[in-house]
This record gives structure tokens, sequence and C-alpha cells, in this order.
């Protein structure tokens, strides 16, 4: 005769409401989960989606040096995500006008459309992830989040995060 044992499932840990470090990664893990497929056809999937932005909605063509610092992405790596970009016809590289050996990354019209869509399912999905928070509040999270960002430091790849 086999006897089986049956154990009973482990409790869930607490999860402690100070503990920031669960509670953004979390949210991190959450986000990339749901805007994967908002993503699809974009180089590089968030970071490819954040330089595209970045490029589109700057008020004139960044140098690529702005850009890379800016998104807190190291210039040898940004080479390669522009290069994707570049080749899926969402951005260009323009020589600058006052300085022949920068370059300014303008989105283009390819770009800007294919951006304006993935905005719009970007927006449904984050709406989706954070969807225990009202409208008010999701606004609150995002001006605190911004807030406590700020700009990237110096050889910060924010970008890694989203990725990874």
């Amino acid at each position: 005769m086999t006897h089986t044992t049956t154990r009973a499932a482990a409790p869930a840990p607490e999860r402690s409401a100070d503990d920031l470090g669960w509670q953004l990664g979390t949210l991190l893990a959450r986000w990339r989960e749901s805007v994967a497929d908002a993503l699809a056809g974009i180089p590089a999937g968030p970071r490819g989606y954040h330089l595209l932005r970045a490029a589109a909605h700057a008020a004139a063509p960044p140098t690529q040096a702005a850009l890379a610092s800016h998104l807190g992405i190291d210039r040898t790596v940004m080479t390669y995500l522009l290069d994707d970009l570049c080749d899926a016809g969402l951005v260009e590289r323009c020589p600058d006008p006052a300085d022949r050996r920068v370059r300014r990354i303008a989105a283009t019209d390819a770009g800007r459309s294919a951006l304006a869509d993935v905005e719009d399912r970007m927006t449904a999905a984050e709406t989706e992830v954070l969807r225990g928070l009202s409208a008010g509040e999701r606004d609150t999270l995002r001006t605190l989040l911004a807030r406590t960002t700020g700009t990237a430091a110096p050889g910060e790849d924010r970008c890694a995060v989203v990725s990874g």
C-alpha cells in the first residue's frame, strides 16, 4: 500500500505597504507584460519606443548625444538602437547644419504614424495596469514619479530596466 502525503500550500508572504522595491518591481513586471503587444513592431521594444517618442516629441531634432544623455543610454548602445530604428524607417539621422560631425535624430512620417498608434495602445495597456486607481490617482502617481525620477544620471541606462 502506497501512502501519499499531501502538503498544504505555504501561505503567501504578506505584502508590505512599505516595501518600495517590491512594489516598483511588481508594477514594472505588470507594465512589461501589459505593453509587450502594444510595442510589437517597434525595434528594441521599450527602449526603441522611448527613443522614438523622445525624438518625435522634441521641439527640434535632438542630437544623438543629447538623446543618449536624456534617456540614460550608453552612446555605443544608442548607435545600435538608432541603426535599428533607421532601418525600420522610423527615425533618420540628419546632419547638423552648424556642425557636420553632429547628427540630429528626427522621427520620420512613418515613425510619427507608428508612434501615434503605439501611444494609443500604450495608454490602454497602462490604464489596465493601473486599473485599481482612479483617473486622479493615476495622474498623481505619474506626477510623483516624474518628480522623483528627474533626469538620468551620467552613465545611468534608464531604458535598460524596462527592457529587461
